[in-house]
């Protein structure tokens, strides 16, 4: 059996020192990125009829401490995905993330979060998605344990607080990983990113 993800990868994120780190991730992770950005962003094309282009994480402005996560993002822009509703495929040392994310320095991200209060979507996904505040930080909270009034505070968070942000999908435990062949993992990536479609398309609505 092939998996798509090794220890290796994860032990990235072990390597003491900025340097070692980067040589690390640029071996052993930065390729995997690579072939899923072109693979995610033929499918995102094909989903929303809007051509999107991937952004794999250089870690350009890190000049001391090493990156702690690294990530390709998927957006309809070619310069950036900051600034809009975007889909992330990435890795902490504990666990693979696949995630919507709306960050602080999108413009329009409190209309974003507006259209959202007006819909269920969030609440209506599958118990095992989870739900954050803060695309910094690894820890995120399970929908199943989360009440409806909780999620709504974290939407309108995004709205009325500059610093707010929206991040929503699901995090696949490194033990897990590293046991899943590749088809395994290509299906579920296929379908958190078909289950987070509908809220992506909320967002992004002019």
């Amino acid at each position: 059996m092939t998996t798509f993800w090794k220890e290796q990868d994860f032990e990235v994120f072990e390597t003491p020192g900025l340097q070692e780190r980067m040589e690390a991730l640029i071996k052993y992770v930065r390729p995997k990125f690579e072939a899923l950005g072109k693979e995610y962003s033929s499918f995102f094309s094909s989903k929303t009829g809007d051509e999107f282009f991937p952004h794999v994480a250089k870690h350009l402005r890190r000049t001391i401490n090493p990156p702690n996560d690294s990530w390709v993002a998927f957006a309809p822009y070619k310069r950036g995905y900051k600034a809009v509703p975007h889909f992330q495929i990435g890795l902490w040392e504990s666990h693979v993330f696949i995630i919507l994310a709306v960050i602080y320095e999108a413009p329009g991200k409190s209309q974003m979060a507006e259209r959202l209060l007006q819909t269920n979507l969030v609440s209506s996904l599958p118990e095992d998605f989870v739900i954050a505040g803060d695309h910094m930080k690894p820890e995120a909270t399970s929908l199943e344990l989360l009440p409806i009034e909780e999620i709504e505070k974290l939407v309108v968070r995004l709205r009325d607080v500059k610093k707010g942000e929206f991040v929503i999908g699901r995090h696949l435990p490194r033990d897990q990983a590293v046991t899943m062949d590749e088809q395994e993992f290509e299906e579920l990536v296929e379908q958190t990113f078909e289950e987070l479609l509908p809220i992506y398309n909320v967002l992004a609505r002019n």
